[in-house]
């Protein structure tokens, strides 16, 4: 943690106490801090989970979750955006030494996210235009969105101020590489991931 960070009043960080009281009052809630606005978000629903489980093989088989590098979900995310801001993306990658680059508020410094990926809910909105220009102004080098609502798969590479300046999508069908800088090469299906992330109707619901 850095020392301007723990000398600085708390009665000066007033967002992050709020946030940090509902995330007490709201157990399994996610509570963030973007663009100077506290964000809530209800507790992940079957089919969000479970795309996040079909989307972390390919990256453990890859051989990115250990060595030099870490798999991991629900990490917060330091951002540059405002004094308080923070995200905690659905699941990153990150150089194996994260613990040494905590900043404050069990959030970690984005020099060591490699990537950092969202599966759409119903603020899907959030993640394909508030963080874009979060993570793209941290300079997170790829950005992978799920996007549940229009049914394809965003990768944002070459962040450049308030945006990425690649921005690809794709949909089923399709097989998506994603880029080395990551640790490894990682292809993902994406009908497969898609597939995943909706809800599964039993026979009585048609």
């Amino acid at each position: 943690m850095s020392a301007a960070s723990v000398e600085r009043p708390h009665d000066e960080r007033p967002l992050i106490a709020e946030a940090n009281r509902l995330v007490d009052r709201l157990p399994g809630y996610r509570v963030e801090i973007l663009g100077g606005q506290i964000l809530v978000s209800p507790p992940a629903d079957g089919p969000h989970a479970r795309a996040l489980t079909t989307l972390m093989l390919p990256f453990f088989t890859a051989g990115l979750h250990g060595g030099e590098t870490e798999v991991l979900q629900g990490v917060g995310l330091w951002l540059p955006t405002d004094t308080e801001d923070y995200a905690i993306p659905d699941l990153v990658v990150v150089d194996s030494d994260i613990d040494d680059h905590l900043i404050e508020n069990n959030c970690y410094d984005p020099v060591c996210f490699r990537l950092v990926l969202e599966v759409t809910s119903s603020n899907w909105k959030n993640d394909l235009k508030t963080k874009v220009a979060a993570y793209a102004e941290a300079k997170v080098p790829v950005y992978v969105v799920v996007d549940r609502k229009h049914q394809r798969v965003h990768v944002l590479t070459d962040p450049a101020g308030d945006g990425y300046v690649t921005h690809r999508f794709h949909s089923p069908g399709q097989q998506v590489t994603l880029p080395d800088s990551i640790g490894a090469k990682v292809t993902l299906d994406v009908a497969e991931i898609l597939d995943a992330g909706r809800a599964k109707r039993t026979p009585d619901q048609g």
